[in-house]
């Protein structure tokens, strides 16, 4: 998909008035059938492999030493509702051949039990990871991965869609301000340039925990550049030419002219000129970006 999903899906926009939004997979969740029921999510990678599955999927009472009762998986807990599983790319290939039957059969099997639970649950999983390079260098399963595919989503790193910056940038000096109890007003227009001029390789995250040191720093009510620590030089050729030549260029021109539109306020006539040619051969490259 070519949209952000804060186009898709306008309740996951940052509030200006409540600083609050659904998170995507909440938000899906929000506007599903399965609405009334559970939402259940986890972080695959924050947990350590030994202790994901019976996490999972639950354990029978004797599976393991001093289990001494039958233990709940979290697919169980989420029946009739959502399971949102985040980092799906770092399950192991036993976890993935007991998804993959979750996703066919709508059954689990707790670990050490021959029984099954049927669930009917919705399930989302999320990754930073390009899943089909996975895929094709044998690191995940191709069948668990078309299972998955069904509605992908795909949402572009924060530095190609410049425009989201500053939004976020918002939303996360509100959030943070009111946890730290400082009354903060707004963000410095030095600040927005270099935030807008940095490539955000730890994405959405990275500029929370930006804004939030910024937030913590702070000696008065706006965020001066100077409290933007930034842990990476901007965007540059060694960046590029870590990337294919045309995936390169295509990002480069992607950005290029996001940035120049927002320079002119959509303008395209004004873009034109700026960037030096005619407003035909704009609107090409907007077609083709």
């Amino acid at each position: 998909m070519t949209e952000s999903f804060r186009d898709l899906c306008p309740e996951c926009r940052p509030s200006t008035r409540s600083g609050t939004a659904l998170r995507p997979p909440r938000a899906i969740h929000a506007h599903s059938p399965q609405r009334e029921g559970p939402f259940i999510g986890v972080n695959a990678g924050a947990i350590p492999p030994t202790l994901l599955e019976s996490t999972l999927f639950g354990s029978k009472r004797g599976a393991f030493t001093d289990s001494r009762t039958d233990q709940q998986g979290l697919f169980e807990a989420a029946r009739d509702g959502t399971f949102f599983l985040d980092e799906i790319a770092e399950t192991s290939a036993d976890v993935q051949i007991r998804l993959l039957r979750v996703l066919q059969e709508k059954v689990i099997m707790r670990v050490g039990d021959t029984a099954t639970i049927p669930v009917n649950v919705r399930v989302i999983a999320a990754t930073n990871r390009e899943l089909k390079s996975e895929v094709d260098a044998g690191r995940f399963r191709a069948d668990l991965y078309f299972r998955l595919a069904v509605v992908p989503i795909t949402v572009p790193p924060l530095r190609e869609r410049a425009e989201d910056i500053r939004i976020l940038a918002e939303h996360f000096l509100e959030k943070h301000a009111a946890a730290l109890g400082k009354p903060m007003t707004g963000i410095a227009p030095r600040s927005l340039e270099k935030l807008g001029a940095y490539s955000w390789p730890g994405n959405v995250r990275e500029l929370d925990n930006v804004i939030q040191r910024a937030v913590i720093l702070a000696e008065d009510s706006l965020i001066q550049p100077e409290l933007l620590l930034l842990d990476h030089p901007p965007k540059g050729l060694d960046e590029a030419l870590d990337r294919p030549f045309r995936e390169a260029t295509l990002a480069f021109e992607r950005l290029y002219f996001r940035r120049l539109l927002d320079r002119t306020s959509g303008n395209k006539s004004k873009a034109a000129e700026l960037a030096g040619i005619d407003r035909s051969v704009l609107h090409e490259h907007l077609k083709k970006l």
